[in-house]
Protein backbone atom coordinates (compact mmCIF):
# COMPACT_ATOMS: atom_id res chain seq x y z
CA UNK A 1 0.00 0.00 0.00
CA UNK A 2 0.98 3.47 -0.75
CA UNK A 3 2.91 5.46 2.41
CA UNK A 4 0.80 8.14 1.46
CA UNK A 5 -2.14 6.06 2.98
CA UNK A 6 -0.99 6.06 6.38
CA UNK A 7 -2.83 8.76 7.22
CA UNK A 8 -6.15 7.55 5.98
CA UNK A 9 -5.47 4.53 8.25
CA UNK A 10 -4.92 6.43 11.05
CA UNK A 11 -7.83 8.54 10.60
CA UNK A 12 -9.88 5.00 10.25
CA UNK A 13 -8.34 3.91 13.45
CA UNK A 14 -9.59 7.09 14.91
CA UNK A 15 -13.09 7.17 13.52
CA UNK A 16 -13.53 3.71 14.41
CA UNK A 17 -12.79 3.88 18.51
CA UNK A 18 -14.73 6.68 18.54
CA UNK A 19 -17.47 5.58 16.81
CA UNK A 20 -17.81 9.53 15.53
CA UNK A 21 -16.65 11.53 12.53
CA UNK A 22 -16.91 14.65 14.40
CA UNK A 23 -15.05 13.02 17.58
CA UNK A 24 -11.83 12.12 15.65
CA UNK A 25 -11.43 14.72 13.24
CA UNK A 26 -11.69 16.96 16.02
CA UNK A 27 -9.16 15.11 17.86
CA UNK A 28 -6.94 14.70 14.39
CA UNK A 29 -7.11 18.18 13.96
CA UNK A 30 -9.18 18.06 10.22
CA UNK A 31 -12.96 18.90 9.44
CA UNK A 32 -15.13 15.99 9.77
CA UNK A 33 -15.63 16.18 5.78
CA UNK A 34 -12.39 15.76 5.17
CA UNK A 35 -12.05 13.21 7.23
CA UNK A 36 -14.84 11.25 5.56
CA UNK A 37 -13.74 12.20 2.28
CA UNK A 38 -10.58 10.36 3.45
CA UNK A 39 -11.79 7.28 4.80
CA UNK A 40 -14.30 6.71 1.72
CA UNK A 41 -10.94 6.89 -0.79
CA UNK A 42 -9.43 4.12 1.56
CA UNK A 43 -12.46 1.64 1.32
CA UNK A 44 -11.88 2.83 -2.54
CA UNK A 45 -8.56 1.54 -2.58
CA UNK A 46 -9.09 -1.94 -0.59
CA UNK A 47 -12.57 -2.46 -2.41
CA UNK A 48 -13.87 -3.10 1.08
CA UNK A 49 -16.40 -1.19 3.32
CA UNK A 50 -15.01 -0.74 6.69
CA UNK A 51 -18.14 1.52 8.30
CA UNK A 52 -21.48 1.35 8.65
CA UNK A 53 -23.10 4.89 8.80
CA UNK A 54 -26.46 5.92 10.06
CA UNK A 55 -27.40 9.56 10.77
CA UNK A 56 -26.98 8.72 14.70
CA UNK A 57 -23.99 6.32 14.61
CA UNK A 58 -20.80 5.06 12.80
CA UNK A 59 -19.67 1.41 13.26
CA UNK A 60 -17.13 -0.80 12.08
CA UNK A 61 -18.27 -4.19 9.82
CA UNK A 62 -16.69 -7.14 10.13
CA UNK A 63 -13.70 -6.15 7.69
CA UNK A 64 -13.18 -2.49 9.39
CA UNK A 65 -13.31 -4.47 12.88
CA UNK A 66 -10.56 -7.13 11.31
CA UNK A 67 -8.66 -4.11 10.19
CA UNK A 68 -9.04 -2.10 13.44
CA UNK A 69 -7.80 -5.23 15.29
CA UNK A 70 -4.53 -5.59 12.99
CA UNK A 71 -3.23 -2.14 13.12
CA UNK A 72 -4.93 -0.43 15.87
CA UNK A 73 -2.24 -1.65 18.67
CA UNK A 74 0.89 -1.56 16.16
CA UNK A 75 -0.15 2.72 15.85
CA UNK A 76 -0.44 2.56 19.38
CA UNK A 77 2.84 1.60 19.92
CA UNK A 78 4.40 4.02 17.81
CA UNK A 79 3.09 6.36 18.77
CA UNK A 80 4.28 5.02 22.38
CA UNK A 81 7.91 4.99 20.85
CA UNK A 82 7.62 8.45 19.37
CA UNK A 83 6.92 10.22 23.29
CA UNK A 84 9.51 7.80 24.22
CA UNK A 85 12.49 9.70 21.78
CA UNK A 86 10.65 12.96 22.32
CA UNK A 87 11.51 12.51 26.20
CA UNK A 88 15.00 11.57 25.49
CA UNK A 89 15.40 15.22 24.09
CA UNK A 90 15.76 16.15 27.48
CA UNK A 91 17.15 12.96 29.06
CA UNK A 92 21.08 12.81 29.60
CA UNK A 93 21.81 9.65 27.23
CA UNK A 94 24.00 8.38 24.26
CA UNK A 95 27.59 7.55 23.50
CA UNK A 96 30.84 9.83 23.41
CA UNK A 97 33.74 10.32 22.35
CA UNK A 98 37.10 12.67 22.98
CA UNK A 99 40.51 12.15 22.40
CA UNK A 100 43.23 13.54 24.50
CA UNK A 101 46.98 13.19 25.47
CA UNK A 102 47.49 10.99 28.38
CA UNK A 103 48.42 13.48 31.44
CA UNK A 104 45.03 15.36 30.57
CA UNK A 105 42.84 11.71 30.92
CA UNK A 106 44.57 11.06 33.77
CA UNK A 107 44.63 15.24 35.44
CA UNK A 108 41.76 16.61 33.91
CA UNK A 109 39.24 14.12 32.06
CA UNK A 110 38.87 11.46 34.63
CA UNK A 111 38.82 12.91 37.90
CA UNK A 112 36.08 15.17 36.60
CA UNK A 113 33.61 12.62 34.67
CA UNK A 114 33.69 9.67 36.83
CA UNK A 115 31.04 11.44 38.78
CA UNK A 116 29.02 12.28 36.30
CA UNK A 117 28.96 8.37 34.77
CA UNK A 118 28.01 7.14 38.17
CA UNK A 119 25.18 9.26 38.47
CA UNK A 120 24.04 9.38 34.44
CA UNK A 121 24.49 5.61 33.60
CA UNK A 122 22.49 6.00 30.19
CA UNK A 123 25.85 8.02 29.15
CA UNK A 124 28.48 5.97 27.31
CA UNK A 125 32.23 7.32 26.87
CA UNK A 126 34.99 6.59 25.19
CA UNK A 127 38.30 8.16 25.30
CA UNK A 128 40.98 7.70 23.36
CA UNK A 129 44.52 8.58 24.49
CA UNK A 130 46.40 10.40 21.69
CA UNK A 131 49.58 12.74 21.90
CA UNK A 132 49.23 13.54 18.16
CA UNK A 133 46.83 16.24 16.86
CA UNK A 134 44.01 14.50 15.69
CA UNK A 135 41.44 15.44 13.17
CA UNK A 136 38.35 15.61 15.73
CA UNK A 137 35.91 15.40 12.41
CA UNK A 138 37.58 12.96 10.25
CA UNK A 139 38.17 10.69 13.29
CA UNK A 140 34.65 10.90 14.18
CA UNK A 141 35.04 12.33 17.71
CA UNK A 142 32.94 14.69 19.96
CA UNK A 143 35.64 16.69 21.48
CA UNK A 144 39.22 16.85 21.76
CA UNK A 145 41.42 17.93 24.74
CA UNK A 146 44.13 19.89 23.80
CA UNK A 147 46.26 22.77 25.41
CA UNK A 148 44.87 26.12 24.17
CA UNK A 149 47.56 27.41 22.04
CA UNK A 150 47.22 24.95 19.23
CA UNK A 151 43.65 24.99 19.24
CA UNK A 152 42.32 25.46 15.63
CA UNK A 153 40.29 28.51 15.40
CA UNK A 154 36.86 26.73 13.76
CA UNK A 155 36.77 24.93 16.65
CA UNK A 156 34.98 26.01 19.87
CA UNK A 157 36.87 25.94 22.99
CA UNK A 158 36.08 25.47 26.07
CA UNK A 159 38.83 26.27 29.32
CA UNK A 160 38.91 23.16 31.13
CA UNK A 161 42.27 23.35 33.38
CA UNK A 162 44.04 26.37 35.21
CA UNK A 163 46.82 27.83 33.46
CA UNK A 164 49.88 26.41 33.23
CA UNK A 165 54.16 26.06 33.42
CA UNK A 166 56.85 24.25 31.35
CA UNK A 167 59.94 23.15 33.23
CA UNK A 168 63.68 22.42 32.28
CA UNK A 169 64.65 19.67 34.73
CA UNK A 170 66.99 17.05 35.38
CA UNK A 171 68.57 14.34 37.88
CA UNK A 172 71.00 16.10 40.46
CA UNK A 173 73.36 13.71 39.38
CA UNK A 174 73.57 15.21 36.11
CA UNK A 175 74.13 18.08 37.18
CA UNK A 176 76.61 17.16 39.34
CA UNK A 177 78.69 16.23 36.24
CA UNK A 178 77.42 19.70 34.08
CA UNK A 179 76.83 22.66 35.13
CA UNK A 180 73.17 24.60 34.88
CA UNK A 181 72.14 26.20 32.02
CA UNK A 182 71.35 30.11 33.18
CA UNK A 183 69.68 31.00 29.42
CA UNK A 184 67.78 28.76 26.96
CA UNK A 185 70.46 28.66 23.95
CA UNK A 186 73.29 27.32 26.72
CA UNK A 187 71.21 23.81 26.13
CA UNK A 188 72.72 23.40 23.02
CA UNK A 189 75.68 22.33 25.28
CA UNK A 190 73.57 19.79 27.11
CA UNK A 191 72.50 16.40 26.65
CA UNK A 192 68.20 16.96 26.02
CA UNK A 193 65.79 14.30 26.06
CA UNK A 194 63.69 14.81 22.57
CA UNK A 195 60.15 14.13 22.28
CA UNK A 196 58.48 13.49 18.66
CA UNK A 197 55.77 15.15 17.58
CA UNK A 198 53.25 12.13 16.46
CA UNK A 199 51.34 14.03 14.03
CA UNK A 200 54.11 15.98 12.11
CA UNK A 201 56.63 13.82 12.80
CA UNK A 202 59.27 16.57 14.12
CA UNK A 203 61.18 16.99 17.29
CA UNK A 204 59.70 19.37 19.87
CA UNK A 205 61.29 22.64 19.38
CA UNK A 206 61.83 23.85 23.53
CA UNK A 207 59.70 26.84 24.04
CA UNK A 208 60.73 29.87 26.62
CA UNK A 209 59.90 33.36 26.95
CA UNK A 210 60.66 36.31 29.23
CA UNK A 211 59.97 39.77 29.90
CA UNK A 212 58.33 39.40 26.35
CA UNK A 213 61.30 38.01 24.93
CA UNK A 214 60.48 34.39 23.06
CA UNK A 215 62.92 31.52 22.03
CA UNK A 216 63.05 28.53 20.45
CA UNK A 217 66.08 25.98 21.06
CA UNK A 218 66.16 23.10 18.96
CA UNK A 219 67.94 20.36 21.64
CA UNK A 220 69.87 17.33 20.85
CA UNK A 221 70.48 14.32 22.79
CA UNK A 222 71.21 10.73 22.95
CA UNK A 223 67.43 9.61 23.67
CA UNK A 224 63.79 10.67 21.59
CA UNK A 225 60.80 9.31 22.65
CA UNK A 226 57.40 10.11 21.48
CA UNK A 227 55.48 9.89 25.11
CA UNK A 228 56.23 11.60 28.04
CA UNK A 229 56.26 8.52 30.94
CA UNK A 230 60.06 7.37 29.44
CA UNK A 231 61.15 10.63 28.95
CA UNK A 232 60.66 11.23 32.94
CA UNK A 233 62.00 7.62 33.74
CA UNK A 234 65.25 8.84 31.82
CA UNK A 235 65.64 12.15 33.07
CA UNK A 236 65.54 10.48 36.57
CA UNK A 237 67.90 7.82 35.45
CA UNK A 238 70.42 11.21 34.77
CA UNK A 239 70.15 10.96 30.75
CA UNK A 240 69.57 14.73 30.61
CA UNK A 241 67.51 17.75 30.56
CA UNK A 242 63.80 17.31 29.84
CA UNK A 243 61.02 19.83 28.98
CA UNK A 244 57.87 18.69 30.61
CA UNK A 245 54.81 20.30 31.95
CA UNK A 246 55.67 20.98 35.54
CA UNK A 247 52.20 19.34 36.81
CA UNK A 248 54.05 15.84 36.10
CA UNK A 249 57.24 16.62 36.93
CA UNK A 250 56.41 18.76 40.46
CA UNK A 251 56.03 15.51 43.09
CA UNK A 252 59.78 14.47 41.61
CA UNK A 253 60.79 18.14 42.43
CA UNK A 254 59.58 18.00 45.81
CA UNK A 255 60.80 14.86 47.04
CA UNK A 256 64.70 15.75 45.26
CA UNK A 257 64.91 13.19 42.13
CA UNK A 258 64.63 16.59 39.63
CA UNK A 259 65.87 19.67 40.08
CA UNK A 260 64.40 22.52 37.95
CA UNK A 261 66.68 24.99 36.14
CA UNK A 262 65.30 28.06 33.85
CA UNK A 263 61.89 28.96 35.71
CA UNK A 264 62.66 32.13 34.99
CA UNK A 265 61.94 31.55 31.42
CA UNK A 266 59.34 29.18 31.82
CA UNK A 267 56.12 31.62 32.59
CA UNK A 268 52.21 30.32 32.15
CA UNK A 269 50.14 29.52 29.39
CA UNK A 270 47.16 28.91 28.61
CA UNK A 271 46.28 25.31 30.10
CA UNK A 272 43.91 22.45 28.55
CA UNK A 273 40.71 23.20 26.38
CA UNK A 274 37.61 20.71 25.50
CA UNK A 275 36.99 21.45 21.54
CA UNK A 276 34.43 20.75 18.91
CA UNK A 277 32.91 21.82 15.87
CA UNK A 278 30.11 24.62 16.38
CA UNK A 279 26.87 23.22 17.32
CA UNK A 280 23.77 25.45 17.54
CA UNK A 281 22.38 22.96 19.84
CA UNK A 282 24.30 20.14 21.70
CA UNK A 283 22.86 16.83 23.10
CA UNK A 284 21.89 16.84 26.80
CA UNK A 285 24.58 14.55 27.30
CA UNK A 286 27.65 16.22 25.92
CA UNK A 287 26.44 19.38 27.23
CA UNK A 288 26.34 17.88 30.84
CA UNK A 289 29.99 16.45 29.88
CA UNK A 290 31.09 20.07 28.62
CA UNK A 291 29.62 21.51 32.41
CA UNK A 292 31.36 19.00 34.45
CA UNK A 293 34.49 19.82 32.87
CA UNK A 294 34.08 23.57 32.40
CA UNK A 295 37.16 24.78 34.63
CA UNK A 296 35.68 27.98 36.90
CA UNK A 297 38.16 30.23 39.32
CA UNK A 298 36.81 31.18 42.33
CA UNK A 299 37.00 34.60 43.34
CA UNK A 300 38.19 33.56 46.70
CA UNK A 301 40.98 31.90 45.51
CA UNK A 302 43.65 32.12 42.73
CA UNK A 303 43.35 29.26 40.14
CA UNK A 304 40.71 27.42 42.01
CA UNK A 305 37.80 25.42 40.20
CA UNK A 306 34.40 26.45 41.38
Amino acid sequence: MARTSVDDLIGFVHVARARSFTGAAAKLGVSPSALSHAIRGLETRLGLRLLTRTTRSVATTEAGERLLQAIGPRFDEIESEVAALSELRDKPAGSIRITADEHAVRSVLWPRLRGLLADYAEIKLEIVTDNGLTDIVAERFDAGVRLGGIIAKDMVAVPIGPPMHMAAVAAPAYFARHSRPRRPEELIAHACINMRLPTRGGLYAWEFEKNGREQRVNVDGQLVFNSIAPIVEAAVDGYGIAYLLLDIVRPLLNDGRLVQVLADWSPPFPGYNLYFPSRRQQPPAFALVIEALRYRVSKGSRGARS
